[in-house]
Formats: C-alpha cells, structure tokens, sequence
C-alpha cells in the first residue's frame, strides 16, 4: 500500500509531471501578489463615492441613492473583510492551522453577503414607507451622484482584472462592484423619470427595485460561500470526470473513498483510494501522473492511496 500527499519537497521539484501540476497554483499566486492595488483603490473610491451619495440622497430626498450609498458602503465592508482575509490566506501552514487560513476568504464572503442582505432590508422597508409619506426628489444632483457611482464602480471592478473566477472571494468583490454599477444606472433613469414626468413616486419604487436586486446577489452568494463551509464540492469541478479520469489511468482497477473540498475560496483538496492489481508498474510513476491529470481539472492539493485489489471485488471471486 502506497501514501502520497501533495509535496512541494525539493526533491520532486524537477519532476516534469509535477512542474506541470504546479504551473495553476503560481499562476494563482501571481495573480494575487501582482495586483494588491486592487483591494485599496477600490476601497478608498467608494468610501468617497458612499459619503458623496449620502449627502446628496438625504439632501436631496432620494432613497433610491440612498440605497445605492448603502449598497457601496456595504462594498467598502465587503472589499476590506476580502483584502484582510486574502492577506491572511497568503500566510504559512503551522503547526496548528495545517491547511493554513485559506478558509479565510470564505468567511469573508460569508460576511459580505450578509451585509447585502441587511443592506437591501432596510432599503425595502424605507421604500414602503415612502409610499405613505412621498418625498420631494430634486433629480439633477441625483442624477450627477448616480453617474458617478456606474464610473467608479466599473473602474474598480476593472482594477480586479479579468482572472478572478477562480476565486470567490475575489469574485465577490468584483459582483458587489458590478451590482452597484447596475444599481447605479438604475437610479440615474428614475432620477431623469421624475425630472421629466414629476412623479415622485418612482424613487422609492425604483428604490424597491434596487432592494431586492440587492437581496438576491447576497443570497446567491451566501449559498456559494455555505457549500465552501460545509465542504461541497466547488464549482466548476465534476466529480464523474474526476472519477472517470483516475479510472482511466493505465493500472487502476478502481476508484473509492473519493472525496473533493475546497481549502479556500480558490484551492480544492482531494483524498481518494486507488485500487491496482500488484506488480503493475511504478508506483510513484502512477501517483505523479495521477497529480497532473488532477491539476488539469483544478485540483491542486491531492492525497492518492493506492491499494492492492480487493479480491471480493473481482468478477472470477465466489
């Protein structure tokens, strides 16, 4: 019986197979390191736009701006639990924490999205009491501040680049940015709809509007974040390809014990036993080849065993 684990060791580094199983996770790690301006810019440009939204929406009686400055505010949380978190993930296995705090970007999005959620409550509520108490809306600085929230929040959602799928802490970030662009040129056609018909009314339905948008994203994300906690397989992974690609490999009768997680928001982790007849070739041969095929599919972290077959579960057994 053989036992492998996922070796950064010096003495596999010149393998070829292992070199290829690699190249995902630095590619991963140099997307990370080379863009830590991302997190900040973001941050510093929608503390600015939510104060400046703020003031004009409460100056200027709109809550659908008021909504779109909750929502940014709730960004800036979001953007500052994600930048923490992503630092934090960076940090070395120790002795106590033996994955390392990869699970950080997870919490993280796990506490992003249930300030949307919050945020779009109050929203809702405040835009059905306005239908009882309407509120004069001044349209043009209302316009002005909306126009500014789509400019900068699809800048910063810029800022993040175009590879950040693979991770969802990351990818929580960019959809908060692109939801409040959404929300943003929302605000900006009711403010030209009261300018232009007077209808004061379309600000808090339009707020509403917004509200339940809002409540939607953080519930989408919310679930992504819970199936990382509860160890769900992660999207994008097909545990029948990955079943089919280990039983395919020359010498493997069969494939049990399988089990597929997420270490962090953009590492997956795989334990699984191999069953092969004895004397069928190199082990080490086969578990090597067994870690590339696996970094093809997105898994960067195995953990191989490899058994003799079981004699009960051969077809000439009984």
């Amino acid at each position: 019986m053989t036992e492998t684990n996922h070796d950064h060791g010096h003495d596999h580094d010149h393998h070829p197979a292992v070199q290829r199983q690699r190249l995902p996770k630095e590619i991963q790690h140099e997307h990370r390191e080379g863009n830590p301006a991302a997190f900040r810019w973001s941050v510093l440009l929608n503390s600015a736009l939510s104060g400046l939204q703020l003031a004009i929406g409460i100056g200027f009686g709109s809550l659908a701006l008021i909504g779109d400055a909750l929502h940014n505010l709730g960004d800036v949380a979001g953007l500052l639990l994600g930048w923490g978190a992503e630092r934090l993930s960076a940090r070395p296995a120790n002795r106590r924490f033996t994955y390392g705090f990869g699970r950080s970007t997870q919490l993280a999005s796990m506490v992003n999205a249930a300030l949307i959620l919050m945020a779009s409550g109050v929203v809702i509520v405040e835009g059905l009491q306005r239908f009882g108490k309407p509120v004069e809306v001044h349209p043009g600085p209302v316009a002005w501040a909306a126009l500014a929230g789509i400019v900068v929040n699809l800048f910063s959602a810029r800022l993040f680049g175009h590879n950040h799928g693979h991770d969802l802490n990351r990818r929580a970030a960019v959809v908060h940015l692109l939801t409040d662009a959404a929300v943003s040129a929302a605000v900006l056609v009711s403010a030209l709809l009261v300018g232009a018909t007077g209808i004061q009314w379309l600000d808090p339905l339009t707020g509403i509007g917004v509200g339940l948008a809002v409540a939607w994203t953080g519930w989408q994300l919310l679930q992504q974040a819970l199936v990382v906690a509860l160890d769900g397989v992660p999207p994008g992974i097909d545990v029948e390809e990955v079943e089919r690609t280990l039983a395919a490999l020359e010498g493997v009768h069969s494939v049990h014990h399988l089990h597929i997680w997420g270490m962090s928001t953009s590492q997956t982790a795989l334990t699984a036993h191999l069953q092969r007849p004895p004397g069928q070739g190199d082990d080490m041969a086969l578990i090597h080849q067994a870690k590339n095929a696996l970094a093809q599919l997105g898994i960067d972290h195995s953990t191989l065993q490899l058994e003799p077959v079981d004699p009960s579960s051969s077809p000439e057994a009984g």
